[in-house]
């Protein structure tokens, strides 16, 4: 990574605090990048990229696959079982 990324600094959505772009590449499970990674960093610089170029293949697809769905559709698939249950 080059020099830059090593120093950008964001807002950490889940820690409300700032965090620089180490920290998240190292603060998810098992020391390994944050499953909020790419949502967090995509606008300043090439993340998925970067992700795919430094990480086995096995562990970016896995982080790829891990990413949340978007809370609407999580929200939309919540009431779909709630109605179910009381039906």
């Amino acid at each position: 990574m080059g020099k830059n990324q090593n120093s950008m600094v964001r807002r950490c959505p889940r820690l409300g605090n700032p965090v620089s772009f180490d920290y998240c590449e190292v603060s998810g499970d098992h020391q390994q990048p944050c499953f909020k990674i790419v949502d967090c960093w995509w606008e300043r610089f090439d993340v998925v990229q970067y992700l795919q170029d430094n990480l086995p293949e096995d562990q970016f697809i896995r982080l790829m696959q891990a990413r949340p769905k978007p809370k609407v559709a999580s929200l939309i698939e919540l009431i779909e079982q709630a109605k179910g249950r009381t039906s």
